[in-house]
């Protein structure tokens, strides 16, 4: 137990004091993903825009939706906040293959590499859902006040989990490389049995599958939080606990797959 806080400790004091070359490192991804272009990263806003306006028509008309402006918002941010999470796990598997030459060679902790990840998904998100929130704002002006007041620990439960659940996939990817063929399908069946594109109430009898997808728990949550100024405090602080003990075994198990990694790869 003392072993496991020590290690626990010592990894958030180097992610503390590297904190400025991960962070810089995954802005540069971001910029160099834009780099001479116009609009910059508004075009990861526009895209969204485009998407959700598309889909919106598509399925609103499929579902014989009767308010399409209500549809529109919970399907954006459905699809910004489920982006993010399929991003960050589909990207997982073959994350440390990609750095391997640098894991090999150069004295910095695994640690690192799923830091400049997971802020790289994080920026992602923040661009996306920033210009979708401000256009949804406009037919929405509650949006702000419930963003600011409701959400922090949805929020934070997103956060939490698009790195240690990344994180799993990722070092199970590394023993087992098949692992990397099986993600695009999970995810695919998931996002299709998650009410995004569709309400829970349209799967009736079926609705019990939702209990058992734990990407729409984490999903969920944070878009009602957003459009309705509700949350429930029970479900979302247990889900905030299992958050951080996911955390903390992730970043455990990792240090000890760190001494046979290079070995690994």
């Amino acid at each position: 137990m003392i072993i496991t806080v020590k290690v626990l400790l010592d990894n958030f004091k180097f992610a503390f004091k590297t904190r400025k070359a991960w962070w810089y490192t995954a802005s540069s991804r971001s910029r160099a993903r834009f780099a001479r272009t116009t609009l910059g990263s508004f075009w990861l806003g526009f895209s969204n825009l485009l998407s959700i306006g598309t889909l919106g028509i598509v399925y609103g008309t499929v579902f014989s939706v009767e308010d399409f402006k209500s549809y529109f918002i919970y399907l954006g941010f459905g699809l910004v906040i489920w982006n993010t999470i399929s991003s960050s796990i589909s990207n997982s598997p073959n994350l440390f293959s990609h750095n391997s030459s640098n894991i090999k060679n150069m004295n910095l902790k695994p640690i690192f590499y799923t830091l400049e990840e997971w802020s790289f998904q994080l920026q992602t998100f923040i661009q996306s859902f920033v210009l979708v929130f401000f256009v949804f704002l406009f037919f929405q002006s509650t949006l702000i006040v419930n963003l600011l007041l409701f959400s922090w620990i949805p929020l934070l439960n997103l956060i939490i989990f698009i790195y240690w659940f990344p994180l799993i996939v990722c070092l199970i990817s590394v023993r087992f490389t098949d692992i990397a063929q099986l993600v695009p399908i999970v995810l695919q069946l998931v996002f299709l049995t998650s009410p995004i594109l569709y309400r829970k109430e349209s799967l009736g009898s079926l609705g019990w599958i939702t209990n058992l997808n734990f990407i729409y728990q984490v999903l969920d949550p944070l878009r009602v939080s957003i459009i309705n100024g509700t949350i429930n405090y029970q479900n979302s602080i247990l889900l905030l606990i299992f958050n951080f003990v996911g955390l903390f075994l992730t970043i455990r198990l990792l240090d000890i797959e760190s001494r046979r990694l290079p070995f690994l790869l």
